[in-house]
């Protein structure tokens, strides 16, 4: 059953990943990928927010294979995320690339604490 929870997860999670990815893209004149690191940072903050939920037990462990290791896993690309990191630095704009690796980072991890933050609110 699990296994199909999180195929549930992911097949919500890929499409809109490559949505919201091209929706950004499309808005902005640069080479950053402003559409990766959304996508990477909004997974980082719901991911953390469902892992402090079910840590506190409000979470049950079936919404976690589905949104956490399904929808999450699929919405979050760290293969992509790693291949522009390499491209912007072998197309010239290593501070891009340079960039993009420390505001990915530090964006990914403090979104991650927030949502720890935000559930032992809720249910802490």
């Amino acid at each position: 059953m699990t296994i199909l929870l999180v195929a549930l997860g992911a097949a919500l999670g890929a499409p809109l990943r490559y949505f919201t990815d091209r929706t950004i893209q499309a808005r902005h004149d640069s080479v950053f990928p402003w559409g990766t690191l959304t996508v990477n940072v909004v997974g980082s903050l719901l991911l953390g927010f469902l892992l402090g939920g079910a840590a506190a037990g409000g979470v049950s462990p079936a919404v976690v294979a589905a949104g956490g290791a399904g929808f999450c896993g699929a919405l979050t690309t760290y293969s992509t995320f790693g291949y522009e990191t390499v491209r912007l630095a072998e197309g010239g704009s290593v501070l891009y690339g340079f960039g993009n690796a420390m505001i990915s980072l530090a964006a990914g991890l403090g979104a991650a604490w927030l949502g720890l933050t935000i559930a032992g609110a809720v249910w802490g």
